[in-house]
């Protein structure tokens, strides 16, 4: 029996059910605009798009599109996010295919690189021109997106810690950041007109600078 301050059973029930259905549409109208905008970019080649190309590519309202997002760069902001949790879970199911911890790291840090390489074939703006512009002007928003890929390193820094892989006095957390910056600014730096005449920079040689920043001299 409810008390008198508290709501009858059935019309809780009946408004947590209203709750789930007006989140499971709003989840949808923001995946709508989010594959319009990840059409649009891909068909461009860039991330020069006006928002309401995004709303007449998705079949929504604009209206319904401001009550989603503030603008178009909390719009970029999302799918970067996204691209980069989805790094981080390719990355994860990766690593979980070696069984000592530390090669889990190696396997992590080279094929960070890789993903983060610019690829004169696949067009991927959202890194080469919109992440360098945040990182400037909205550093915050740069770390947020990241915790994935953090949480992941620091995850299996902390393994290999354990396993006694890593030098006495690591912290594991402050040195999945540093990896993690390392190898993606090196990636993401490699390339340009003098490749064709030097060596670029391997998956395997970021591996070894890291590794003997971190891991114990075998």
């Amino acid at each position: 029996m409810s008390t008198p301050n508290e709501e009858p059973a059935w019309k809780q029930r009946a408004v947590e059910r209203s709750i789930r259905t007006a989140k499971l549409r709003a989840e949808q109208r923001v995946q709508r605009f989010l594959d319009a905008a990840q059409a649009i970019i891909t068909e461009k080649g860039s991330t020069d798009f006006t928002v309401q190309e995004v709303v007449d590519r998705s079949r929504q309202s604009l209206r319904s599109f401001y009550l989603q997002f503030d603008g178009k760069h909390e719009l970029l902001l999302a799918l970067f996010e996204d691209a980069l949790a989805r790094s981080a879970d390719q990355i994860r199911a990766a690593a979980a295919g070696q069984t000592d911890p530390l090669e889990q790291v190696r396997v992590a840090v080279e094929l960070l690189f890789e993903l983060s390489r610019p690829d004169p074939i696949a067009s991927r703006p959202l890194f080469t021109d919109f992440a360098p512009q945040l990182l400037i002007s909205h550093p915050a928003e740069v770390k947020i997106a990241h915790a994935p890929l953090i949480a992941l390193f620091a995850e299996l820094l902390e393994a290999a810690s354990e396993a006694g892989e890593l030098r006495a006095g690591i912290n594991p957390r402050r040195m999945a950041a540093m990896t993690m910056q390392t190898v993606m600014f090196t990636a993401q730096s490699a390339g340009g007109a003098d490749d064709a005449t030097m060596h670029p920079i391997t998956a395997d040689e970021v591996w070894n600078f890291c590794a003997h920043g971190f891991a114990t001299l075998r």
